[in-house]
């Protein structure tokens, strides 16, 4: 069963599938440097206001799971103020169509595109925004990811101010001709994230873990109106999933994956270098999903670091040391980073904590 899937089983309140297949490839998180804007935005999806003229766009997307390149090309520009994380997006696509109008409805049912935020990068609380060719927006929030069975999800959680725009290359629903794309232009308050009345959350010159992805449909038409394809047995043929940064398995919600984005608030180009000790931390989450694995197969958490791998772990050429304790509601694992001696640990449910 795909995530999406399993997505929709867990807000429908129905039975959810967890699964912990991995890539065996090392997964390197993407970067981008947001620059601070002195300009009015005005949210239209127009891509050729000057403050995004003068913006990079990050790469291509990719495909979600490996080196596959997607059919049509995806790219994004992001830029930040004090207010608002301001995001826009291009999406080429011969056929532009949608038809989900009501908020809050499970957007992934058309074409879409879906922000994923986590401020504080320890996989928890984090929050989803999906929006069509309509503009019909689906927000949600996530206490943990789905992986844990007892996550919370708020599917009535709705941003606050949220500002967005799409602007048509082409003729919406319309099969009769063959489309540029798409634009979406977005603004999201930065207040939207705040875990207290008062929090002062700008992340400037700070990094927050972000991805984006991009759903995809094969479609045929029925009376001259777009649908999702079907194969012969009548299901839903699977849809495609294009990102920015790959997850190297078919499931958005493992937040440690996501790239990450450094809101600078410096005059000019500033480059970005991921800290080791977010290196660090990765390797913890190889061991998190190797304990979750081991215990799928033999009912009980692992005692020893050989039982999850034969291999020395290292980061950047200095070698780690983790160290696993057992308890009764599960088990922590901890390691001394060589570059700041600060010590992390990772609980049962993928929580880490600097010690």
């Amino acid at each position: 069963m795909r995530l999406k899937l399993v997505k929709l089983t867990v807000v429908l309140g129905f039975l959810s599938i967890s699964a912990y297949s991995q890539s065996k490839k090392t997964i390197i998180p993407k970067t981008y440097v947001a620059a601070k804007t002195t300009n009015q935005i005005v949210i239209d999806g127009d891509e050729s206001d000057a403050a995004w003229i003068k913006t990079d766009w990050t790469d291509l997307f990719e495909d979600i799971e490996n080196n596959v390149k997607p059919k049509y090309g995806t790219k994004v520009k992001m830029l930040w103020d004090e207010t608002n994380f301001y995001i826009i997006a291009k999406l080429d696509e011969p056929n532009v169509w949608a038809n989900l109008k009501q908020r809050d409805t499970i957007i992934f049912y058309n074409n879409d595109f879906e922000v994923f935020i986590d401020p504080d990068s320890d996989t928890f609380n984090y929050y989803e925004l999906e929006i069509n060719a309509l503009n019909t927006a689906w927000d949600l929030f996530l206490s943990k990811p789905y992986r844990e069975n007892d996550n919370v999800v708020l599917n009535d959680w709705n941003i606050p101010g949220l500002k967005s725009a799409v602007k048509i290359k082409g003729t919406l629903n319309n099969p009769n001709d063959t489309d540029e794309g798409w634009v979406l232009e977005m603004a999201i308050p930065w207040a939207s994230y705040r875990t207290s009345y008062n929090e002062k959350n700008v992340p400037a010159d700070k990094f927050w873990r972000v991805n984006f992805s991009r759903v995809n449909w094969q479609h045929s038409l029925n009376n001259g109106n777009y649908e999702r394809k079907k194969d012969a047995e009548g299901k839903f043929l699977p849809e495609y999933n294009w990102v920015w940064s790959p997850m190297g398995v078919i499931n958005m919600h493992e937040p440690e994956k996501w790239g990450y984005v450094y809101f600078s608030s410096k005059d000019g180009i500033e480059n970005f270098t991921i800290p080791q000790d977010e290196k660090v931390k990765w390797e913890l989450y190889n061991l998190y999903r190797a304990q979750k694995e081991y215990y799928q197969k033999n009912k009980t958490w692992a005692k020893t670091l050989a039982s999850l791998t034969k291999e020395t772990i290292s980061v950047d050429g200095k070698i780690l040391k983790p160290v696993i304790e057992n308890h009764a509601t599960g088990y922590n694992i901890s390691v001394k980073s060589p570059f700041s001696n600060q010590t992390y640990i990772i609980r049962q449910d993928g929580k880490i904590i600097a010690n």
